[in-house]
């Protein structure tokens, strides 16, 4: 068997110079996500040296989009999905609606026929669930109003995606065919569409709410770590394909439902604590991936159309959607967080992109302006969270108090409660909500970390201040204050995340 192979040269090649660039990067306080995108042109088919296997890499990215969205799932309750339903349905169907015209808009200037224009606008409406799940993820703000309505608008274009696929080639047939009697077609496959999402979403909540958490609580008392991790890792992947093979759903949106299955029971640390490594490493070779299709020729050859593209993701886009979020009457941080997430595109956009190719809808400029465009705008988005984020700062200094959303997410609000040392509680199940009631008559202060929506609430309504978030995250710590913290107390029943959490804790006193 050679010692060189596609796939090993691939991951180890993706990983190696992912590292050195991402190292780099952050040594230049430079996003290590750009680092990553640099990484993938170098291994590319469009610079000297190496050549990474693309088709591979690209599979190996939807291992990490598969991963990153079961772990998003374990943290988005469906009670957190249905309470932004209102804002994220019509939401995401007006702002997809408003760039695929601004798409058709430019493609009709560039002299394409109107099809062509709208599978160009389409694939520039939708974002990417990695870059958006990564950035909100850094600013730990997926558990609040603002992070919840970001995710359940992605989910939202992430549908429409779906049924976009599914047509696509129907209505290419129809355009080629110009047949009349295509129409009931249509009618049926859209509603065979609905269907199958139907039966996918039904068949989680009825068999899959059983299922799932009867098997991991079965692993947990065989006392074998081992076997939890790879029965998380089975569930993840496994529930992911199946949607994928039997309802022609997304692997992303099937892995979202198990994690969110998963996530209503109590072993939801424990399984996300377990993921983390391989989330991170596939969402590395995902960024990988996405720089090995940028070819640097289209910057040159190019470059009035690729600005105008780009202006639609990053501004045309944004614009869009920070009008939508304030016309339903959130706060102006709320709409500048959902704008900036949504101003990039990704893996669906390349989807859409082949496809139309493929079809010969799409002329092979548009692909590589989408390609182009994808690269730039994944490049800029971290440093526009950091613009709105140093934006938004006058206006938080100069608001009478803090905002509904802050005081759900609680650091903010605790750091001005909190002027002495307090506890740090970490759960509050049964006994931690006895532990808490008993530190609130004594009248000392203490700081609750809750990853679960009801018991968090539980807590808010007992006038605790409250931390949402996995306690083995560092970040999550830094928020309960626990580097001024007297003690930490761990009440949660899983052992061996316990354990993590004392050694995450450990290690940001010390740092």
């Amino acid at each position: 068997m050679p010692h060189h192979t596609p796939l090993i040269g691939t991951i180890v090649a993706g990983l190696v110079v992912a590292f050195l660039f991402g190292a780099a990067a952050q040594r230049l306080r430079i996003p290590p996500i750009a680092g990553y995108l640099l990484a993938g042109v170098m291994v590319g088919p469009f610079t000297p040296g190496f050549v990474a296997d693309a088709e591979l890499a690209s599979e190996l990215a939807e291992l990490g989009v598969i991963l990153l969205m079961f772990g998003v799932g374990l943290h988005f309750s469906l009670r957190d999905l249905l309470s932004v339903k209102n804002i994220a349905v019509p939401g995401a169907v007006v702002q997809i609606a408003v760039a695929t015209l601004m798409g058709m808009a430019l493609a009709w200037v560039l002299g394409w026929d109107p099809l062509a224009g709208f599978v160009f606008g389409l694939s520039l409406s939708v974002a990417s669930t990695v870059v958006l799940l990564r950035a909100l993820q850094a600013r730990n703000v997926i558990d609040t109003e603002r992070g919840r309505i970001a995710v359940g608008w992605l989910i939202v274009e992430d549908l429409m995606m779906v049924l976009a696929l599914v047509l696509l080639p129907v209505i290419a047939g129809i355009a080629n065919a110009a047949e009349g009697s295509a129409g009931p077609n249509v009618v049926a496959t859209v509603a065979g569409v609905f269907l199958k999402v139907a039966g996918f979403v039904a068949l989680m909540l009825v068999v899959g709410r059983r299922l799932i958490p009867w098997l991991l609580h079965w692993v947990v008392h065989t006392g074998s770590r081992e076997l939890f991790r790879l029965a998380v890792l089975a569930i993840a992947l496994g529930v992911a394909f199946g949607a994928a093979f039997v309802f022609d759903v997304s692997f992303a949106l099937g892995a979202f439902f198990a994690g969110m299955i998963l996530g209503e029971t109590h072993l939801s640390r424990r399984a996300a604590e377990e993921t983390l490594p391989l989330r991170d490493a596939f969402a590395v070779l995902f960024f990988v991936s996405v720089g090995m299709l940028f070819n640097p020729a289209v910057l040159t050859e190019q470059p009035a159309p690729l600005l105008a593209t780009v202006a639609i993701i990053i501004v045309g886009k944004s614009l869009a959607a920070f009008a939508i979020v304030k016309l339903f009457g959130h706060p102006t941080r709320t709409a500048a967080i959902v704008s900036v997430s949504l101003a990039q595109i990704g893996e669906f956009s390349f989807i859409l992109a082949g496809l139309g190719t493929s079809l010969d809808i799409l002329p092979p400029a548009g692909r590589d302006l989408i390609l182009a465009g994808a690269i730039l705008s994944i490049f800029a988005n971290p440093f526009l969270f950091a613009l709105a984020d140093r934006w938004m700062k006058p206006e938080e200094a100069s608001a009478p108090a803090a905002s509904p959303d802050d005081e759900r997410n609680g650091h903010e609000a605790e750091e001005q409660r909190l002027r002495e040392e307090h506890a740090v509680l970490v759960g509050y199940g049964r006994v931690g909500r006895l532990i808490a009631q008993q530190m609130l008559a004594d009248g000392r202060p203490v700081v609750v970390i809750e990853n679960e929506f009801d018991m968090a609430r539980e807590a808010e309504t007992a006038g605790l201040p409250v931390v949402r978030g996995n306690a083995t995250e560092a970040s999550v710590l830094h928020m309960a204050g626990i580097g001024r913290a007297s003690k930490l107390l761990i009440a949660i029943p899983e052992g061996f995340e316990g354990g993590a959490i004392a050694e995450r804790a450990r290690g940001s006193i010390h740092r």
